[in-house]
């Protein structure tokens, strides 16, 4: 976790959610609730994003969000039961949970954001799309090819300097051949200009 979200702004914030949404279920009503009063269990509440990856997590759910009602994840178990969920955490009131709120602009709500903490518990890749990969690795080969071209013109150079005919025409058959290999670099980089 990044930062640490004080017992007094969870609270504040669940209270505040309560009062401005209506949940799905009203046993999620019940569990916030419940974290509210206790303080010993509240702080080892933390608001994140993707319950689903951790080993302890809740996901809530108001009307007028998309996702499921609620669900508790456990150790790769998943269940809707939330008296299940609810009795788990009086059992483990030391042990971490990690609650997911569902509601619409969730990510633009100041309040929300202002609580949320980072999940550890997310995949390295979670972030990264396909389409990111692509263009890092575009952009990769055309440093590459880049750094390759500035190599040899000054090698090219330095042969012209020295009037070196056989490192002149060696030189410039190397540039060919690394603009043929990424004659789209070339193409992308000359439109450029």
């Amino acid at each position: 976790m990044s930062t640490s979200v004080s017992m007094k702004d969870k609270k504040e914030f669940i209270r505040w959610f309560l009062s401005n949404y209506q949940l799905k279920r009203r046993e999620s009503v019940w569990i916030l609730n419940y974290l509210i009063n206790h303080d010993s269990i509240l702080k080892n509440v933390h608001f994140i994003r993707e319950a689903r990856y951790c080993p302890r997590g809740i996901v809530i759910s108001t009307h007028c969000s998309k996702d499921v009602p609620f669900r508790f994840y456990k150790n790769h178990i998943v269940t809707t039961d939330a008296e299940k969920s609810f009795h788990d955490i009086r059992l483990n009131r030391n042990d971490p949970i990690y609650i997911q709120l569902s509601f619409k602009n969730a990510n633009q709500c100041a309040s929300y954001v202002a609580v949320l903490e980072d999940n550890p518990f997310l995949p390295e890749d979670y972030f990264i799309t396909k389409k990111d990969q692509r263009i890092a690795k575009q952009l990769l080969d055309m440093s590459l090819f880049n750094y390759q071209k500035q190599q040899l013109q000054e090698k090219i150079d330095n042969a012209l300097d020295n009037r070196n005919q056989d490192d002149f025409l060696m030189f410039t058959s190397e540039l060919e051949q690394l603009k043929q290999r990424y004659q789209k670099f070339t193409f992308v980089h000359q439109s450029s200009k």
